[in-house]
């Protein structure tokens, strides 16, 4: 086949890289209300995720494994973290001090907490910064792992959810941005959200952006 030379670059990369090769879908949960880019249906488990403050919270995890790339949701749930903190300081015996209701320290440092358990593992970090998606505040951090291959995550928090999702792609392979940078959330309405200032989880909603046609629920 002849390319032609108006042809972008990085449009022949996506064309010829594994994007090509595998069925990408628009994947939807209803369960957790989010909607990303996966290539293929994900298989879902449920799981538990331990929070920085002691707690152990429902969590469920959607992955893909695509030849020697491997892509992943963790979403865990957090409404019931105040109700587990009040359950902990009622039965405490120890110091006051020791006793103390941490509800708002594992909501505020969700984020931050989920940053420190990649960040801390068998790799060289390369990034760290911060992000959002439709303006849902988030951070994002890539790393070296000892394989040559790269993982970029992106971790976010809405409505008492903590999303974090994990692209590890080989040493040559280009990023996963297909995956990594295609979040959207759904509120409990299963419409899309998007803020006109950044949200951040613990304080009052700002206004919405009008909610774009087809904005409701799509994908598998």
């Amino acid at each position: 086949m002849r390319l032609s030379p108006l042809v972008p670059a990085a449009l022949i990369l996506f064309m010829s890289g594994p994007a090509a090769a595998q069925g990408w879908v628009e994947y939807t949960s209803r369960e957790d209300f989010f909607i990303v880019n996966f290539p293929g249906k994900p298989t879902v488990r449920d799981t538990t995720y331990p929070t920085e403050y002691g707690i152990t919270l429902p969590a469920r995890v959607y992955s893909v494994d695509a030849g020697a790339s491997r892509y992943s949701v963790t979403v865990v749930d957090y409404s019931t973290a105040e109700q587990l903190h009040a359950k902990r300081v009622t039965s405490c015996q120890g110091y006051p001090d020791t006793c103390t209701n941490r509800t708002s320290n594992d909501l505020r440092g969700a984020l931050d907490y989920a940053v420190s358990q990649l960040i801390q593992r068998d790799a060289r970090v390369t990034y760290y910064g911060y992000g959002d998606t439709d303006r849902i505040e988030g951070r994002r951090v890539q790393l070296a792992n000892p394989d040559q291959s790269r993982t970029f995550a992106a971790i976010y928090m809405h409505d008492y959810r903590l999303y974090i999702l994990e692209g590890t792609v080989p040493a040559k392979a280009p990023p996963p941005a297909l995956f990594q940078q295609n979040l959207g959330i759904f509120d409990r309405d299963m419409i899309r959200v998007r803020y006109q200032t950044i949200y951040r989880h613990g304080d009052p909603p700002p206004p919405r952006e009008p909610s774009p046609p087809g904005g409701r629920e799509r994908g598998c």
